[in-house]
């Protein structure tokens, strides 16, 4: 599996975020994205997920599922959590299998518990959990639903120093399992990536 990106090119009204942009990441490899604010992280992995249309260029997944789009094979986590706040963690994470159309999701429903030290809180309503729990709960998608594809969007928000090495600890697992992952990040995740790619630095 390769993720391919050819001379993509992003523009709003007159401004050009970035333009001419190309790499390539194979499966069991992952990528930092670094550079000022601004420069075009998000956008980049909004564009990548399919959020986002390119001006030009080209966005491709070479060996993934053919029968499935790349934003079908990919998850996104970005600034916001993406949870309901009326509903338990319980509910949360249902919601969750079902909305990513994951039958099996809720097999892997204590699994995501325990990595993301969320046991003893399934009945808990997400609106009252702290910012860091919170954060937690919003990553948990990555373990409730096996994807191959992770891009990640500042994705230690709010997170305290351990459960930052939860969350290079998983994702490291996930590279080392054959999985791709691209990152956007300002401060260090204590990933052992080695690719990075800078932001508004021309390319």
């Amino acid at each position: 599996m390769k993720l391919v990106v050819e001379n993509l090119t992003c523009r709003r009204g007159l401004r050009t975020i970035f333009e001419d942009l190309s790499f390539s990441l194979e499966a069991g490899k992952g990528l930092l994205l670094k550079g000022a604010n601004g420069s075009g992280k998000t956008t980049l992995l909004r564009m990548l997920a399919g959020f986002i249309e390119a001006a030009d260029g080209e966005v491709r997944l070479e060996g993934g599922d053919e029968e499935l789009e790349l934003a079908e094979q990919c998850h996104y986590v970005g600034h916001h959590n993406g949870i309901k706040h009326s509903f338990t963690v319980r509910e949360n994470l249902e919601f969750l299998g079902g909305y990513l159309n994951e039958e099996n999701a809720m097999q892997h429903y204590q699994e995501a518990l325990d990595t993301f030290n969320l046991k003893g809180l399934e009945d808990i309503p997400a609106g009252i959990m702290s910012a860091g729990q919170k954060r937690r709960l919003g990553l948990a998608r990555l373990v409730l639903v096996k994807r191959p594809i992770w891009f990640l969007d500042e994705p230690s928000v709010s997170l305290d120093v351990q459960s930052v090495e939860i969350l290079a600890g998983v994702v490291t697992k996930h590279i080392a399992d054959g999985g791709l992952a691209i990152a956007a990040t300002h401060v260090p995740l204590g990933l052992d990536v080695e690719d990075e790619l800078v932001m508004g630095m021309g390319r």
